[in-house]
């Protein structure tokens, strides 16, 4: 156990987890040959402060995260035994080597191209069904959990189910884009519904995409059930103003007046 980690640090007292994504620290990375910043030691400030798990998407071309990277997060991981890792990606792609060869506790399942510039829609039940099943099977044999990417659909909620995922993630780049517009309360009952339809057939929730401190509040106290949200891009913005510590206590606030 990792001695600076407070006893109830891993405590989230049924509240929303936090998963810092750190892929943007690798892009900028990459740009020099110079190893700054550090994967590393954006994620351990990011643990530090009480964020309850770390995200990467290592994508084909390692545009920013790197196979490297991928294994050395999961040797840190292992000094936290309160947090979880999640890998995402395309299980037809590059992902499923990185399961086996490290079973994550989870691995997000996610319908990119590999040429394709960022996540933008979740998979296509039942359509996605029978090239899923048996990659969601190898996943639940290696003992880890497997969270499908979708959109805000409640009627694929059941197809999920049957596949044997235990969590979806909703993908809410267009709450984030509707959010302080008219179209906001619509929008936000979409997802509303399909939480419902998951919870109704025992899935779980995650959720990630263009969500941020300002709407993040929001979107948790009308989405019932969600356990974790995954933000990276806005909270390694965030960062470069307000620093790691900072930034993730903000966000940890944000999760808590959701609650209040």
């Amino acid at each position: 156990m990792n001695p600076l980690v407070a006893p109830d640090a891993s405590g989230h007292g049924g509240r929303c987890a936090l998963s810092v994504n750190v892929n943007k620290v690798a892009l900028l990375r990459n740009t020099r040959h110079l190893g700054i910043p550090s994967v590393l030691r954006a994620a351990e400030q990011c643990l530090l402060a009480g964020a309850q798990g770390i995200t990467v998407h290592p994508r084909p071309d390692a545009r920013h995260i790197r196979t490297e990277d991928v294994h050395e997060l999961a040797a840190l991981m292992k000094a936290w035994p309160q947090a979880e890792y999640n890998i995402e990606g395309n299980p037809t792609q590059n992902l499923m080597e990185f399961v086996r060869q490290l079973r994550p506790h989870q691995v997000t399942f996610v319908p990119d191209s590999e040429e394709q510039f960022t996540s933008d829609h979740g998979w296509n039940l039942p359509a996605d069904m029978e090239r899923l099943r048996p990659l969601i099977a190898e996943c639940k044999s290696l003992g880890v959990r497997v969270s499908l990417f979708m959109d805000p659909l409640p009627a694929a909620m059941p197809l999920v189910a049957e596949l044997g995922a235990e969590r979806i993630e909703l993908y809410t780049e267009t709450f984030a884009g509707a959010f302080g517009t008219p179209r906001e309360a619509g929008v936000l009952s979409g997802f509303t519904a399909t939480a419902q339809a998951a919870l109704a057939v025992g899935l779980g929730i995650n959720a990630g995409h263009d969500l941020n401190r300002e709407n993040l509040t929001k979107f948790l106290q009308a989405v019932p059930g969600v356990q974790e949200v995954s933000i990276g891009h806005a909270l390694i913005s965030d960062a470069l103003e307000l620093g790691f510590t900072e930034t993730v206590r903000e966000y940890q606030r944000s999760i808590q007046r959701a609650y209040a």
